[in-house]
């Protein structure tokens, strides 16, 4: 099987857009995601997004916890990702205090749950 490229959610819109989406709460981090829209939609590539509010802390703990973040993207999403889907991962304060490998298997885990319930919505439009 193919590594996933990951390319970077921007705009505004993108990241409102997959807020509706399908969303994990994980003890270091919180995921949401849905599907590509069409015209963005490229095969072997996924899109992913981060963010950081306040309440993680100020703008140097922000920018610590989206680094962390990126860098567990960078390890799950090419192999554990599905192409045409983007991904928004949150910051949550425990982003900065969990080990690496945890938050590593946090982010794995709620891919593998976010896929379940993104293939059960798929599987129930097919049948209307």
């Amino acid at each position: 099987m193919e590594r996933l490229v990951a390319e970077r959610l921007k705009s505004r819109a993108d990241f409102l857009r997959v807020q509706r989406g399908v969303r994990r709460s994980m003890s270091g981090l919180t995921l949401e995601a849905c599907p590509t829209p069409e015209p963005a939609a490229k095969p072997g590539r996924c899109r992913v997004g981060f963010t950081a509010s306040r309440k993680v802390g100020g703008a140097v703990a922000r920018n610590r916890a989206k680094r962390r973040l990126r860098e567990a993207a960078r390890a799950v999403l090419p192999v554990s990702g599905r192409e045409r889907t983007d991904y928004v991962l949150v910051a949550r304060k425990a982003t900065l205090e969990r080990s690496f490998d945890r938050l590593i298997a946090d982010l794995a885990s709620a891919v593998a749950a976010a896929h379940l319930r993104l293939g059960a919505g798929e599987n129930r439009d097919d049948s209307r």
